[in-house]
């Protein structure tokens, strides 16, 4: 990924990007003027200081939150110009989404969890899809469980199948281990990198944690709104010293 460019292989593409809240003296620039564009096949992290727009980022490349001003598109799609139903459509089909919170509905089994966004979209499962997610993410022997009687790392496991089952163009992660105790967090981020890895899933990941940042193919930096450097095959100490440039540590 090169930041500031169009290639032909991105998954997904911030044009010029804007986005200020409120107006007038109350008016706050969020992102301010950001271009980037994220490669098909890479995972992808994001970081900066707290108020340095990682959510808003994250928010407007999802179609979450509509810019200001510039453009987002997913593949060939410029979101701006979709009218809601559509985005909501796209949001459910072609992005998957994985949070601190895992999100699961405690009356359902593992497996109905799973498969939610397919009933919601009125789509048959594709059998054959459904078993190889998860069996990748490691909770096969887990489909008739309620999340209640999973660890914090086998539930955040199935919010990743649930992301994974519609087959989504790109995967977005805001802090995905930050519920979860060192070990298991690490084992979280080695599944989304073998994923990246063995089946081309495009992650884009914010966090605040350079060891979660490290599992990344590169780090794009954020600081008041702005893009502020980019680092490829990072290690922690490295981002660590790019981040306390960027005043938070």
């Amino acid at each position: 990924m090169v930041a500031g460019t169009v290639a032909v292989d991105t998954a997904l593409r911030l044009e010029s990007v804007r986005k200020v809240y409120g107006s007038g003296a109350n008016a706050v620039t969020a992102l301010d003027g950001v271009t980037v564009g994220l490669r098909r096949g890479a995972f992808t992290a994001v970081m900066g200081p707290s108020g340095s727009g990682k959510s808003t980022f994250l928010h407007c490349a999802a179609g979450l939150d509509r810019p200001t001003s510039g453009q987002v598109l997913l593949g060939g799609t410029n979101l701006a110009g979709l009218k809601e139903n559509a985005l909501t459509e796209l949001r459910r089909e072609r992005i998957g989404f994985v949070f601190q919170a895992y999100n699961l509905i405690p009356s359902l089994t593992v497996l109905e969890n799973i498969t939610l966004p397919l009933r919601f979209s009125g789509k048959r499962v594709d059998e054959a899809w459904l078993r190889e997610v998860v069996e990748r993410v490691g909770i096969a022997n887990r489909l008739d469980h309620r999340p209640a009687e999973l660890s914090g790392g086998q539930q955040q496991r199935v919010a990743i199948a649930r992301a994974l089952v519609t087959r989504p163009e790109v995967l977005l992660a805001d802090e995905p281990t930050g519920a979860l105790d060192t070990r298991t967090g690490r084992q979280v981020l080695e599944l989304l990198r073998g994923l990246v890895d063995t089946v081309g899933q495009t992650v884009l990941m914010v966090t605040h944690d350079p060891v979660a940042a490290s599992y990344a193919h590169s780090v794009l930096f954020l600081a008041d709104g702005k893009l502020a450097g980019e680092l490829h095959q990072p290690t922690p100490d490295q981002v660590v010293r790019r981040m306390t440039s960027l005043g938070e540590w």
